[in-house]
């Protein structure tokens, strides 16, 4: 039990988040020699620092969506007391190749052996890393600092009338009492939407196999036999992470060809294998990241939707919208970009006039949104650039519209095998863009692209957007737009997608796919296939679980909405109808859940996923030496936590 004066604080979540909040706890109660004497219990039933997404047993087909240099829990950046310990992922990756922790694995230690600063690691070694950032916190822990570690889930969070403060009261019957509780849950499970029921209860009956949303490494993959057709739907990176698993995880290998980039690699089959339908609402996977020697291609400068402009844009209130304020500065910022690099790699396909031409246009119609100017831009490009190289920005998320459909049908593939290749098609010409980094306009338009998102996630969370933009317009188009080109696969990973279509071991149903159940099996059709449907006794959901708080699986968050300790947040969309969105409602940081009535509550606090109706892209870790304030969002909401339960 803790001492008489002892400040109690309960951490919900080991993980990341979790671990983050612990180490700003540790160096402002170290940084002030007079503080009260400080327990902290850290709850969560997966080891602390790894959590549950990024533990260190799971399979190293398991990739991270960021290369070396980008991830670290410890960041100095924007915050007032120095780290007592820890660094990025990229400082101790070195560090392991002269003093190897004595913790390292097997596996560790092959994957360090190779892994390079620009490589993509496995989730497994990040887990690694987190763990010993974990144990050097330990180690650096301030006199008058205790910890304790439960191995449990948490199940509710009460308010004790009594004592004052909170009873946490763990899932094995422990009760822990509170002075300040923090949430730091991550992902959670959640239930199934409607469609998704009615597809498992159908299956149940018929005798299939359903493989809900999960965390990839909670599954059971060898339920999926050799041989058989699964069906597989969403192509984010979760299909990766199926694929991973039911081609290298069985056995298989890639060999490079010795051929350029897009088509540098083939698989050799063990036979292990299912066969492979991908199906996705675009029909083509993500894009996949660019070679690139910092996260924002160092080429790129946001001459438009810079800090200057967003300064003025929030200088407005909650008054500014998506479409309006925001898109027409970083939409110039894309075309910039892409021209650009354009006349450096390639100067003949544009004249000489081009870019000062579109500089000056670029920088026209500005304050009165000219309706002339898309109309403007239109004829600069036909007039200076040669057809087959003028950007459509939005129409690289779709990257099948430009097949034409057959004369008189409402189909534009004749053929599973026509979808394949142009699917197939599309891959290689991927591939080949990633491998020139800087020198692909596409990649640099994108790039561009990225780097707004970074501005725009700082704008958002200053609340710099009405509620009508936010879901109409940010996340009701930009959103999934941004993401399947932004937010792709490591680069190998389209080379071995190819390298699978080329052996025969993937397939495509095509863009905006139907899936049901007829004559006892699994079927998915495209409208855009004039072929029968693929029939499978296997469906896999390759998505996340749903980040939706009304929603949610786990027992915590849905003790917290049934006592009114904590609601979802409603917002106004544009016909004045009251939205449920998917995060909890909260304060201003240091972001405490508003109750039932409306009223923060004092001592509780919010960080990460669950703060999904505030902030825009909370899942991405924090940014080693990051040139935007978003990427070290996390770690200052974790400050601001720290400090004020310090007081």
């Amino acid at each position: 039990m803790e001492s008489l004066g002892t400040q109690t604080v309960v951490i919900v979540g080991a993980g990341p988040r979790g671990t983050s909040v612990m180490e700003r706890l540790l160096a402002h109660h170290g940084k002030n020699t007079d503080s009260q004497p400080l327990h902290i219990h850290l709850v969560d039933p997966f080891p602390p620092g790894a959590g549950h997404v990024w533990r260190t047993a799971q399979s190293r087909l398991y990739l991270m969506n960021t290369p070396s240099f980008f991830p670290t829990l410890i960041t100095d950046q924007g915050v007032s007391a120095p780290p007592l310990a820890g660094c990025s992922f990229n400082e101790w990756r070195l560090a392991q190749q002269s003093t190897p922790w004595q913790k390292l694995s097997e596996g560790d230690e092959t994957e360090l052996a190779t892994l390079g600063v620009k490589n993509f690691p496995s989730r497994a070694l990040y887990g690694r890393y987190l763990s010993w950032c974990f144990e050097q916190l330990v180690q650096a822990m301030p006199d008058g600092v205790t910890l304790t570690v439960h191995c449990a889930e948490a199940k509710r969070v009460a308010r004790d009338h009594e004592n004052g403060g909170f009873a946490v009261v763990l899932l094995n019957g422990t009760s822990l009492r509170a002075d300040q509780v923090v949430l730091a849950l991550g992902h959670v499970e959640s239930k199934l939407n409607p469609a998704q029921r009615e597809l498992r209860d159908d299956a149940r009956v018929h005798g299939l196999t359903y493989l809900p949303p999960a965390v990839p490494n909670d599954v059971d993959w060898a339920q999926l036999p050799a041989g058989e057709t699964v069906l597989v739907r969403g192509m984010g990176l979760n299909f990766f992470d199926v694929l991973g698993q039911l081609t290298e995880g069985r056995g298989g290998t890639f060999e490079p060809t010795g051929r350029p980039a897009g088509d540098a690699l083939r698989y050799v089959a063990s036979g292990k294998e299912p066969v492979i339908v991908g199906a996705s609402r675009r029909g083509t996977p993500y894009r996949a990241k660019t070679e690139l020697e910092s996260h924002y291609p160092a080429s790129i400068t946001l001459r438009f939707l810079g800090e200057d402009a967003v300064a003025a844009i929030r200088a407005l209130g909650a008054t500014a919208g998506f479409d309006h304020d925001i898109w027409p500065l970083l939409y110039r910022d894309a075309l910039w970009a892409y021209y650009t690099t354009l006349a450096r790699t390639s100067s003949d396909a544009i004249t000489a006039q081009l870019l000062p031409e579109l500089d000056g246009l670029l920088h026209s119609g500005l304050d009165d949104g000219d309706p002339g100017w898309p109309q403007r831009l239109k004829e600069l490009l036909a007039t200076h650039v040669q057809d087959e190289h003028i950007l459509d920005l939005l129409a690289l998320a779709r990257p099948l519209s430009r097949h034409r459909r057959r004369p008189g049908a409402g189909h534009r593939f004749t053929s599973h095998e026509q979808m394949d290749a142009a699917v197939l098609e599309y891959l290689s010409a991927d591939a080949a863009g990633s491998a020139r980094g800087e020198d692909d306009p596409v990649k640099m338009a994108i790039g561009a692209l990225n780097a707004g998102r970074a501005i725009i996630k700082s704008l958002v969370a200053d609340r710099g957007i009405t509620e009508t933009s936010w879901l109409g317009e940010l996340r009701g188009w930009f959103e999934g737009f941004v993401e399947g080109l932004a937010s792709g696969p490591p680069p190998v990973r389209m080379e071995q997608l190819a390298a699978l279509v080329r052996a025969g071991v993937v397939h495509f149903a095509g863009p905006d796919p139907l899936f049901r159940i007829q004559h006892g099996v699994f079927t998915v059709g495209s409208p855009w296939v004039a072929a029968p449907p693929w029939e499978a006794r296997y469906l896999v959901e390759a998505l996340a679980p749903a980040n939706q708080v009304q929603d949610s699986g786990s027992i915590l968050l849905r003790n917290l909405l049934a006592d009114g300790l904590a609601r979802p947040r409603l917002m106004l969309a544009s016909d004045g109808e009251a939205v449920a969105t998917s995060g909890l409602d909260v304060s201003a940081p240091p972001y405490r859940p508003l109750d039932g009535t409306g009223v923060p509550v004092a001592g509780l606090y919010v960080l990460g996923l669950q703060l999904s109706s505030v902030q825009w892209g909370t899942a991405i870790a924090a940014e080693a030496s990051a040139i935007y304030r978003s990427g070290y969002r996390t770690v200052l909401d974790a400050e601001t936590i720290a400090m004020d339960i310090l007081g």
